[in-house]
């Protein structure tokens, strides 16, 4: 499930640091991300896990990261507890482990599909699989 957002927020400032060819696909992607319900803007990792905390396993939610080499993170309720998650951005693709994708949201819809027959494994997740 969803951790449904709040109103979108407005562009972040730190997003002016690209090349043209990579804002124009930052901000074709951030405006899909915003439309979504799932996106929380600068939600801190603190806040993002408390939210989280008593949801539902499986309940996901994407914030701006407060990592300067990330854009986004995936914080998702792990049967452990809740979890985070960096996106990053290179060369025009948002990466998360083995998945890519030109849009952010194209990539979760891309994660969710692939970790259903192959589960993912992050170090952050002490070994517990992402499905």
């Amino acid at each position: 499930s969803v951790l449904p957002s709040p109103a979108p927020p407005s562009l972040p400032d730190r997003f002016r640091m690209f090349r043209s060819c990579e804002w124009e696909v930052l901000e074709r992607s951030l405006n899909i991300l915003q439309a979504s319900d799932f996106y929380w803007g600068p939600l801190s990792v603190g806040e993002a896990h408390a939210k989280l905390q008593q949801e539902p396993v499986g309940t996901y939610l994407v914030r701006d990261s407060s990592q300067g080499n990330c854009l986004f993170s995936l914080s998702v309720r792990m049967p452990t507890g809740p979890v985070s998650l960096r996106i990053s951005f290179q060369e025009g693709y948002f990466r998360l482990k083995n998945w890519f994708s030109d849009c952010v949201v194209r990539l979760l819809e891309l994660v969710v599909a692939g970790t259903r027959n192959n589960p993912l494994h992050f170090d952050e997740m002490g070994g517990t699989p992402l499905i």
